[in-house]
């Protein structure tokens, strides 16, 4: 199968049928189960051991119906023309100008803003733990974390979210995936840390539907309580 086929749909429905007919009978195949199975078969994927046990407890407990679920997301949920992580996961590149939406820092329309405001942006190749140390008591109003928690340990963990919590002010905001569905935090960070941010359940929730990359299981969100 090429999945390079499903570019030439001209509606959501066209990809349905193209994910039904050609994509999704892959997955029940008995050597796709066998080698999804496996945790080294997801390393090319970026998907690390602790993540990959993460994932499996989507679905019905295999890799298999799990990367199923996310690629009918991927390939059924959202038109092709706005969806540029489609594009790089079946075309195996980017729209070209005209053929569909290009992530914001592409769009030609956007370069002079970016190239005007770029000394605003500090990069910092730094622990984040040990960055946000160095930080003053509620000075931080925004956290992006990416998928990076998903292999820490507790104790990592609890280390990270005593400097987000120290350094976060009144209402800032935690965003981070998940390769599960659910937030990892719960039983893992101390009480004493969460019981000061808010888990925005519905936004979360919203905000995982829209994700337009569909790899991940959720996309969570957290706001600071007032002291």
């Amino acid at each position: 199968v090429d999945p390079a086929g499903i570019m030439q749909a001209k509606s959501l429905a066209d990809q349905r049928r193209f994910f039904d007919e050609e994509l999704a009978p892959v997955f029940e195949k008995p050597l796709l189960k066998w080698a999804t199975s496996r945790k080294a078969s997801l390393f090319g994927l970026g998907i690390p051991p602790a993540q990959y046990d993460s994932l499996i407890t989507s679905g019905d407990g295999t890799m298999a119906s799990v990367l199923k679920a996310r690629l009918e997301k991927l390939a059924c949920d959202f038109p092709l023309q706005n969806n540029y992580f489609a594009w790089q996961a079946f075309a195996r590149r980017y729209p070209n100008p005209g053929e569909a939406a290009l992530p914001a820092y592409l769009e030609k329309r956007n370069y002079k803003t970016i190239r005007n405001n770029v000394d605003r942006v500090a990069i910092r190749h730094a622990n984040l733990i040990e960055f946000l140390a160095g930080k003053d008591a509620g000075s931080v109003d925004r956290f992006v974390l990416l998928d990076a928690q998903d292999w820490m340990t507790d104790d990592q963990l609890n280390a990270l979210w005593a400097e987000i919590t120290r350094t976060a002010s009144t209402d800032a905001r935690v965003i981070f995936r998940t390769a599960a569905e659910p937030s990892l935090l719960p039983g893992r960070v101390s009480n004493s840390l969460l019981d000061q941010w808010n888990y925005a359940d519905a936004a979360s929730r919203e905000f995982s539907a829209r994700d337009r990359s569909a790899i991940y299981g959720g996309f969570h969100l957290y706001v600071k309580q007032a002291a």
